[in-house]
């Protein structure tokens, strides 16, 4: 664990400039993360990846089956602490888990999240010792899977606005529910569900864990049909009556919305993590094709518009390890810091997690949509053969396209990310207020260049740096007009993308410093990846900050910040981007796979 002194607290990377010997990269993964990793992608390699084609033709059975074997594994029990019949291990090793687990299908890969997320966690983190003895150890071990019921006809994203209800018996000793809910994954096979009902006229709605008994008013709806993750169970449940002990409440009433709300945290940047390997996948595949297919007496992997597509492939996959690795030691050190100041570690992972909602959701939205690019992109290189069902791309682009519904859409989890980091400032978690009054236009100098940049990459940090300045400045001055946020959801929308690149670009940033430093091996290459990556993330800064200045100002104020725009986007804004695509494009087709 770090210092004390060196630890990194949720958000602080939008006021703080981070030191590259502060964070955690792949590079960095110790013996025990690395055994882990290759035994999870062994299993992969040999129970998922050869019967693709069973899970899209909706052998739910070969779903629950592979879950039992997993569990079997141990994979299913890595977050869970030791007593309760979990590994114990830490949040690098839950993340490593997941991501290479959920790269064979992603049928499978939902399953899996669904049941170590959603569907066991909400009882670690809340439940009484009593539930935790009680249930933990099977959903641990594989014997009971679980499910998450939240979502209903009429409440998606407003998650609290949920019509089913728990009315309490006349003796006070159980609670009767009834309701509908649906989307809900692992429904076919599960054992138990945490449902959320609402009590009484609540304002808040209330957890319960209700185990599946089709004798205690509890049926499910025909599997639904979707575009893909088919072998995923997905169910509608209906609740009539369906008795439940008041011994089954999970946390207190009315903690309902709180409890989804912070499972959906660890939801998120698992999420972000389950789309990494999905993304070198899909890279490897695509670079093996090109430089088979010959097209004009040529492999098409030597055409200038395919190493446009492998180029931004393997920068996106790059940028996100660099990403979720920082954020999950991150988490990790958090946890660690507060169970040695005294917390238990139920709380202590809830209040570590929690700290960091912002990167969580970043890292949701971020690699949710590089996974989905990375598979248009493949099926594309594959021309018409990518858009047949005996080409691999069709069903990745398919299974991809959820990650932006679930655990929150993106559009949600792109304004939560800005809401939360207002929050954060104001329960004064962070010191947002200073950080904008240094960072303004007419400041002389930028809190985040107190120490002067300097090394190989400073050209890189100093751009980051600017980055932060322009976000600071942008937010600051829709703070001091008043301006509604929650009221513009598309300037809200603007200053999270503005939030989701400096994350993003700076974790490639001090990844690559770091390793350069280390001289570890691709040094030079992961130099040119972040390279790529700054300049894209220069050019979408560049849009979404015209649309905030545009929307905020008018007259002598908008030119000033249009001017201000400029000097904070120039720097990177002259870099031979193509030479670079090109230069990386041909290093990875010559190796043939992605290889960092």
């Amino acid at each position: 664990m770090k210092n004390k002194e060196n630890l990194i607290s949720g958000s602080e990377f939008i006021t703080h400039q981070t030191n590259h010997s502060n964070i955690f990269t792949p590079e960095d993964f110790t013996e025990e993360h690395i055994m882990m990793r290759d035994s999870v992608k062994e299993f992969n390699e040999r129970e998922i990846i050869p019967f693709r084609s069973r899970f899209e033709q909706k052998d739910y059975k070969l779903t629950e089956d592979l879950m039992r074997k997993a569990g079997e594994m141990g994979f299913l029990s890595i977050a869970v602490p030791e007593q309760y019949g979990g590994l114990g291990m830490g949040f690098v090793s839950t993340m490593l888990v997941c991501e290479y687990i959920s790269s064979g299908s992603g049928s499978f890969s939902t399953a899996f999240g669904a049941h170590t997320g959603i569907g066991t966690m909400p009882i670690t983190l809340y439940g009484t010792e009593e539930q935790k003895k009680k249930y933990v150890p099977k959903l641990a071990s594989g014997e009971w899977f679980g499910a998450y019921c939240l979502t209903e006809p009429g409440a998606g994203s407003d998650a609290n606005s949920g019509k089913t209800t728990a009315t309490l018996s006349d003796d006070g000793v159980s609670y009767k529910i009834n309701g509908q809910k649906m989307w809900i994954s692992n429904a076919g096979f599960c054992s138990l569900f945490i449902v959320f009902a609402r009590i009484e006229n609540d304002k808040n709605i209330t957890a319960f864990i209700v185990e599946n008994n089709p004798e205690n008013g509890i049926t499910l709806g025909e599997e639904e049909h979707k575009l893909g993750i088919r072998a995923s169970s997905t169910r509608q449940v209906f609740f009539n009556d369906t008795i439940v002990s008041k011994e089954n409440m999970l946390a207190k009433r009315g903690e309902g919305f709180k409890i989804a709300m912070n499972s959906l945290n660890v939801g998120r940047i698992k999420l972000g993590a389950a789309g990494i390997d999905s993304q070198r996948r899909l890279t490897t595949t695509s670079i093996e094709y090109a430089n088979e297919r010959k097209q004009f007496k040529t492999s098409i992997s030597n055409f200038g518009a395919i190493k446009y597509k492998i180029a931004e492939m393997i920068t996106n996959t790059y940028v996100g390890e660099s990403a979720c690795y920082r954020a999950a030691k991150d988490i990790e050190d958090n946890i660690n810091r507060l169970v040695a100041e005294g917390m238990t570690h139920q709380e202590a992972e809830l209040k570590g997690v929690e700290d960091f909602a912002v990167e969580c959701s970043i890292l949701k939205v971020a690699v949710s949509e590089d996974v989905q690019i990375a598979a248009d992109e493949g099926l594309q290189i594959f021309g018409g053969m990518g858009f047949s069902e005996e080409a691999p791309m069709e069903s990745y682009w398919r299974d991809a396209r959820i990650a932006r519904i679930y655990e929150g859409t993106n559009e949600i989890n792109r304004m939560v990310s800005v809401g939360h980091l207002l929050k954060k400032a104001f329960k004064k978690e962070i010191n947002l207020k200073k950080a904008i009054t240094d960072s303004t236009i007419n400041s002389k100098f930028s809190f985040l260049k107190n120490k002067k940049q300097n090394g190989i990459f400073r050209l890189e940090k100093e751009t980051v740096s600017n980055y932060k300045d322009l976000f600071l400045t942008l937010l600051g001055h829709c703070l001091q007009d008043k301006i509604d946020l929650e009221k513009n959801q598309q300037l809200l929308l603007a200053l999270s993308n503005i939030l989701i690149e400096i994350y993003m670009s700076e974790s490639a940033v001090l990844r690559t410093e770091k390793n350069t430093n280390n001289n570890e091996n691709n040094y030079k290459i992961k130099a040119d990846l972040t390279s790529i990556y700054l300049s894209n993330a220069n050019d979408i800064i560049n849009k979404n900050a015209k649309e905030v200045i545009n929307l905020i100002s008018i007259g002598s104020k908008r030119k000033k910040l249009h001017n201000y725009l400029y000097r904070k986007t120039r720097s990177y804004s002259d870099i031979n981007i193509i030479k670079l695509r090109n230069k990386v494009s041909e290093q990875f087709t010559n190796e043939g796979k992605y290889f960092i």
